[in-house]
């Protein structure tokens, strides 16, 4: 018995979501994102919620079932209030910023890292430590912020890179004379 599957999706005041089969379109104020699932679950809308049951009792339709509410609910939250990562860069002369279409990232390379930002996701740097990367669709935000953080990966020892602002260090000792 799925957990999260058994829950309703709460459709908020000013989005729209409409099911046409196994595709599942939602419009709202930060625009229209949609989804095919598979065709192991029902999706039914009654007044503003939105009900996720699995078509039967085989193990893929239980395996679906709490997926496909998530998915689904990643899309109503993405039209509404859209999705947002925090990145922070850490080191001497590491810094960001925004060149026209292209966040422009000084790592300790002896070139500069240009990365071109993708359609659908804004990306600001209120300083020159700080990346704040928001969108829509929940997928696109965290896989731009995980390219970005891959550039240059936190280090252990002094702890210097790119790191999400929530993300812990595990920090090693240096070597001992």
């Amino acid at each position: 018995m799925s957990r999260i599957g058994k829950n309703p999706i709460t459709v908020p005041d000013g989005v729209s979501v409409e099911i046409a089969g196994v595709i599942v379109t939602a419009k709202g104020k930060l625009g229209e994102l949609s989804t095919s699932l598979t065709d192991n679950v029902v999706v039914t809308q009654e007044d503003n919620q939105i009900w996720v049951k699995p078509k039967d009792d085989s193990r893929d339709a239980r395996k679906m079932w709490g997926t496909s509410r998530s998915v689904i609910d990643n899309l109503v939250v993405g039209v509404s209030e859209g999705f947002k990562k925090k990145l922070e860069i850490n080191g001497v002369g590491y810094r960001a910023q925004i060149q026209g279409k292209s966040l422009n990232l000084q790592l300790g390379f002896s070139h500069d890292v240009n990365f071109e930002i993708p359609d659908g996701i804004t990306i600001k740097c209120p300083d020159q430590t700080h990346i704040e990367i928001s969108g829509a669709d929940k997928q696109s935000v965290g896989q731009v912020a995980a390219v970005i953080r891959a550039y240059r990966p936190p280090e252990p020892y002094k702890g210097k890179g790119i790191k999400y602002a929530d993300e812990y260090i595990l920090r090693k000792e240096g070597k001992k004379k």
